[in-house]
């Protein structure tokens, strides 16, 4: 085994964090903001500091299992009572004018609003789901979605989003897998702090930004069965290596929030697990943001079995750190009781209420509580021609090819009859996705439209072959006739916008229904088919791949979705997408997902023999261990030629990069963009690591027949990650590189980490 290497660094950087903590909080006692907070937490009483703390829903939806029955001058009796620190899933300029104006001029203390909203993936400008942006491996286009989000959010009077949601996520059951960027720490922790600044631009007094908060802390992604609010019990390597490193981009980017998950970790549940919420978040990570509570769920620690009544449950989540109460109460109700009894140090509340109030100060609310209130911004900036032409561009930049056999795409003008069928061709509503609850269900672009739109001079025939919800058969003929009287016919299929997010587990990651009856059908007509598969998460496509020559992964697009698709149908735009997920061959695989363990009876061959009634290696008998379409993987309508791997040194040391190149040449006879990665393998752990792990890309456009050199610089730091003495830091040892379109077709070198202990 390696000998553990503990840099002095390290130990110095510890002194440092240490001693800017509390210059910060002197910092802070001096600044003219903090002593302003002070002066108000002074004048304020235990129940209005409680108000500070009670986030509740709005009256135009939910999006949780309580629906609010309170008349609307409850509701505003609430406000002037300072009951209530904000509302979310509201909007609207002058409605939250109104509801500010209750706050400031009809509180005793004046203190305005927080509103809050989902906004996950665009407000009325509808973007692809973050699962689908996260295909795009384009950091500015991701950001760029946010910024556009998060513009037309403020414009509406909402200055918090819920969002993003930075979750990793390994098994295709899960619903929530639509909300995130997928499998990857590496890639995840990028696209959160891109989603960051998005939303929260250079300024949150800028009056066209929104306060992030980043969810779900943590863990929330490892549900056990992918079943939405399941337990989860992992290894703190495994919580450290995998999950909370895109939490930490998050912050390091500046989130305003951070919202705690559903989920107990370790037989704790999250909202109150001193673990994660104190150790890490406050005290090794320094965090000074909000923290909120997820819907309910401080009230549903006790279904957890691990509180024994509301009571005791708001004692131990505000004892954590918990800030906000999101939709219970219980903070209202049972924390001034706590602290009379004497059973609550007030501590504890004042502590919250102070970051709450920092968050109203950051957002400019107390400067200016109507910033978010301007109706003219409201109707410039809404749904505006540059935020769908974004909302186009993000939506291209996001669509995998995942096979094209025979070049059967891009089609041309020479295709005269194209026949398109499927339950989401001439759909619009599902083209939003789930967590779309902003947008309208009118105006997104369907395929059907978007196809008509690119395919000039070819006659389009349509049918909808089967419905979504219904295993009825009754529409196949129709949808057999329109194949059969076509040169190619285009397939839209997959899930809609309800079939993933959250709630959506689902037990099997088929294609819902009978679509794949439906594909079956159309197949024994002979004709080619293009399948354009729309989904929030990885599907088995194994029939798919096996027998259909074109296949296209379309996700859920939003607002501009047909034009994007038929842009890239008729080679408008190349695709570059590339999975930010690997799909399964089945669903027995799940979890499944490239950066896996090796174990000490690793399994070499691509598929079971036939004949082998026994192999004592760690394999299936009935499918291969691969992903179908591996992490990484998307095709253009080019090609790519990979050779000439080198690296500058066989070894190096800290301080000195590790130079990697290789050339890429466009093969092929059109321009198009290719995401070139490089994984590292770290052979020999004090614990065992996975057998790859991407660390570097590069997304960059080829002319056709153009070769570049790509270089990338592995510093010892790339290599670092949580040992088994639970230290952070880089291990001296042997590795191997691996450069290529994705995770599975790669090159690799050899090369070693050379520290003076090593020697």
């Amino acid at each position: 085994m390696k000998k553990s290497f503990i840099p002095i660094l390290l130990l110095a950087v510890v002194g440092v964090v240490v001693f800017l903590s509390s210059f910060n909080s002197q910092q802070q006692q001096q600044d003219p903001t903090a002593k302003r907070i002070e002066e108000l937490l002074a004048k304020m009483t235990l129940e209005e500091k409680v108000g500070q703390l009670n986030f509740v829903v709005g009256d135009l939806f939910n999006t949780g299992p309580t629906v609010r029955t309170s008349e609307s001058d409850v509701f505003n009796e609430a406000i002037k009572k300072g009951e209530i620190t904000g509302i979310f899933n509201i909007h609207g300029a002058a409605y939250v004018g109104k509801l500010q104006k209750l706050a400031v001029e009809q509180s005793r203390l004046g203190i305005p609003l927080l509103i809050g909203a989902d906004v996950i993936h665009g407000f009325k400008t509808v973007f692809p789901i973050p699962l689908a942006e996260a295909a795009s491996w384009d950091m500015a286009a991701i950001e760029k979605g946010a910024r556009v989000a998060g513009k037309e959010s403020a414009a509406s009077g909402i200055n918090l989003t819920f969002a993003p949601m930075v979750d990793i996520a390994r098994d295709a059951r899960w619903g929530r897998t639509a909300e995130g960027a997928g499998e990857d720490p590496y890639l995840g922790s990028l696209i959160a702090a891109a989603r960051v600044r998005g939303f929260q631009g250079k300024d949150l007094s800028d009056p066209l930004t929104i306060a992030a908060c980043v969810k779900h802390f943590v863990a929330y992604g490892a549900a056990e069965g992918g079943r939405d609010y399941n337990t989860v019990d992992i290894s703190e390597y495994e919580l450290r290596n995998t999950y909370l490193p895109p939490f930490k981009a998050a912050l390091d980017a500046g989130s305003a929030s951070i919202m705690s998950s559903f989920n107990e970790l370790n037989g704790i549940p999250a909202t109150a697990n001193m673990k994660v919420m104190r150790d890490i978040l406050r005290d090794e990570w320094g965090y000074t943001g909000v923290v909120i509570s997820d819907w309910q769920n401080i009230m549903e620690m006790t279904e957890h079995g691990y509180t024994r009544d509301n009571a005791h449950a708001g004692e131990l989540a505000i004892k954590a750190g918990t800030d906000m109460d999101m939709m219970a109460e219980i903070y209202l109700k049972e924390l001034p009781k706590l602290v009379k009894t004497g059973k609550l140090d007030v501590k504890y509340i004042d502590e919250s209420v102070r970051r709450v109030l920092w968050l109203k100060y950051k957002l400019g609310l107390f400067d200016n509580p109507y910033r978010y209130s301007n109706v003219r911004n409201e109707k410039k900036e809404v749904r505006s021609k540059e935020n769908l032409q974004a909302a186009f561009e993000v939506a291209q930049r996001s669509i995998v090819l995942l096979k094209n056999e025979n070049n059967l795409l891009p089609l041309t003008n020479s295709t005269k009859k194209i026949a398109v069928i499927g339950p989401l061709a001439d759909n619009k509503a599902d083209m939003n996705g789930t967590w779309s609850f902003f947008g309208e269900a009118q105006h997104p672009v369907s395929f059907l439209e978007g196809i008509k739109k690119y395919a000039k001079g070819a006659q389009v025939t349509y049918a909808q072959g089967c419905e979504l919800y219904s295993d009825s058969k009754a529409k196949f003929n129709e949808a057999v006739a329109a194949a059969q009287n076509a040169d190619v016919v285009i397939m839209a299929i997959g899930e809609s916008a309800v079939m993933n997010g959250e709630g959506a587990s689902r037990a099997e990651v088929a294609l819902p229904g009978v679509q794949l009856d439906l594909v079956k059908a159309i197949h024994a007509t002979g004709k080619p088919i293009i399948a354009l598969v729309s989904s929030g998460r990885a599907l088995e496509l194994s029939w798919l791949d096996e027998n259909i020559p074109g296949i296209l992964a379309t996700w859920s697009l939003g607002s501009e979705a047909g034009n994007a698709v038929g842009s890239v149908l008729y080679g408008a735009y190349n695709p570059a997408g590339k999975l930010p997920v690997s799909f399964p061959r089945a669903v027995g695989q799940l979890p499944i997902y490239y950066n896996q363990k090796n174990t000490g009876r690793p399994y070499t061959g691509t598929h079971a023999e036939p004949g082998e009634e026994r192999v004592y290696k760690s394999r299936y008998r009935d499918v291969p261990n691969t992903a179908l379409y591996p992490f990484g993987y998307g095709l253009s309508y080019t090609t790519f030629k990979y050779d000439n791997l080198k690296l500058d040194k066989k070894s190096f040391r800290p301080g000195e990069p590790l130079q990697v190149s290789i050339d890429v040449t466009n093969t092929g006879k059109y321009a198009g963009e290719e995401v070139v990665q490089i994984y590292t393998r770290d052979l020999v752990g004090s614990i065992t690591r996975p057998v790859k792990e991407l660390k570097k890309f590069q997304k960059l456009h080829f002319k056709p027949g153009e070769k570049k050199t790509v270089t990338f610089a592995i510093n010892a730091d790339d290599l670092a990650f949580w040992r088994a003495d639970l230290t952070y830091g880089f291990e001296p040892g042997d590795f191997k590189v691996f450069v290529g379109p994705n995770s599975r077709d790669t090159q690799e070198a050899a090369f070693t980490l050379v520290t003076e202990d090593s020697i």
